[in-house]
């Protein structure tokens, strides 16, 4: 039998891994010049709902994607706000 919850998995797995590339190369190069503060702090924003949607339903593949999502956002942000307080 069909379990929708797998589709949901999977799409949380593929989008929450897109953001791991970014996290790296933003860690290593510290270099968030090209990232704008409102993508960051939208993305941000959108993602913690998701999380807080997910808790509300009870969906575990959107609760598990949307807090590791949250985490890599919140340290390209936190990377980017080090980076503002340099200058």
């Amino acid at each position: 039998m069909f379990d929708v919850e797998w589709v949901g998995s999977i799409a949380g797995v593929l989008t929450t891994g897109a953001f791991f590339p970014q996290v790296v190369k933003t860690v290593r190069s510290r270099s968030t010049d090209d990232l704008s503060w409102s993508w960051a702090l939208m993305t941000l924003a959108g993602v913690a709902l998701w999380l807080a949607y997910g808790v509300f339903i009870g969906s575990m593949p959107l609760v598990a994607s949307n807090t590791v999502t949250f985490s890599c956002v919140a340290v390209i942000v936190w990377v980017k706000l080090c980076n503002r307080m340099k200058k």
